[in-house]
């Protein structure tokens, strides 16, 4: 029997795909299979593919570069349209315009190479720009949002919008996109003159920083949780004191005060604790690497696992960073 929806699709969409694997585009390579796949090559590709799935009623997951996602063992029961507008172009002395498709390590080596400072931070993070601004990427206490000037998207009516740096209602981790699922089209970065040299070695010692200290040996998403707001650590609570004064020592910027969630899930003994083909990596604690095989329901137990072991020692409630899809 043919699919009618599938016909209809392929009418304006004349290079969607069926029944496609989505580990394929997951750096966890955990994943069934999109029901429909389409890659959109351009902007106008994407809100064409956005029109008809909206006509048809048919549910639909933009997806960037695939990291920080866990794809449902099932797959998604509809549209996956990949963002690969990949263009990156500097506009004038210190401006960057990039589609959402486009890598971030390119912004990162783009802005390196013309002198310009803000992105260095970024060096070795994967995904795309899109996806960064969507989740307000950060690391080594530099986040994506200290470099928006400007963000092109498209709201849940398809409406198009131009939103500024305030507008885009950044917070850690999060953004208006990622709160009210708007897409993002383009981003425009502002930055400052550097000093070349100096740029660049930043971000070659964050890249290897990542070699050194994170499992990139295996399939991962990254990190699984946020990191833990050092002041919900409770000061009145004459029993946290001792336990306030041993993670004061290993609060970092990120960029505010936090206790890094890999030293927690580390004290907690939970290093190296597996289920099925999944474990909390041995190197980087906050990782849960896919030891080959691994299937959603067992990152989704080993998270579950984390979270209640974690309650029970700290009485801390776990933020999940990674996007499920498909559950």
């Amino acid at each position: 029997m043919p699919d009618k929806v599938f016909l209809k699709l392929k009418e304006v969409l004349l290079k969607i795909r069926k029944n496609v694997s989505l580990k394929n585009y997951s750096t966890y390579k955990i994943g069934g299979p999109a029901k429909y796949f389409f890659v959109a090559k351009n902007k106008d590709g994407l809100i064409k593919a956005l029109k008809i799935s909206k006509k048809l009623k048919v549910p639909y997951f933009v997806l960037g570069g695939g990291s920080n996602i866990l794809f449902s063992d099932k797959g998604f029961q509809g549209l996956v349209i990949k963002v690969e507008n990949k263009g990156i172009k500097l506009l004038n002395n210190n401006t960057i315009l990039a589609g959402a498709g486009a890598e971030l390590s390119k912004a990162v080596w783009l802005s390196a190479k013309k002198s310009l400072k803000g992105m260095e931070w970024a060096g070795g993070l994967p995904g795309t720009l899109g996806g960064a601004v969507r989740g307000n990427a950060g690391a080594f206490g530099g986040e994506i949002k200290d470099s928006i000037f400007k963000v092109e998207a498209l709201d849940n009516n398809l409406n198009l919008r131009k939103l500024s740096n305030k507008q885009c209602q950044f917070s850690y981790r999060s953004s208006i996109f990622k709160k009210k699922n708007w897409i993002v089209l383009s981003v425009t970065i502002k930055l400052k003159k550097g000093n070349k040299k100096n740029i660049i070695s930043i971000a070659q010692s964050h890249i290897q920083y990542r070699k050194e200290r994170h499992p990139l040996e295996y399939p991962n998403a990254g990190s699984i949780f946020k990191n833990c707001d050092f002041s919900k650590f409770s000061k009145k609570d004459h029993s946290a004191i001792a336990l306030r004064a041993r993670l004061s020592k290993v609060v970092k910027k990120d960029p505010f005060d936090v206790v890094p969630t890999a030293y927690l899930i580390s004290e907690a003994g939970l290093k190296g604790t597996k289920i099925g083909k999944v474990q909390v990596s041995k190197k980087h604690p906050n990782y849960m690497v896919n030891l080959g095989g691994a299937k959603t329901r067992d990152v989704l137990k080993l998270i579950d696992l984390v979270k209640r072991r974690i309650k029970k020692i700290y009485n801390i409630n776990l933020e999940v960073e990674v996007q499920f899809v498909g559950l």
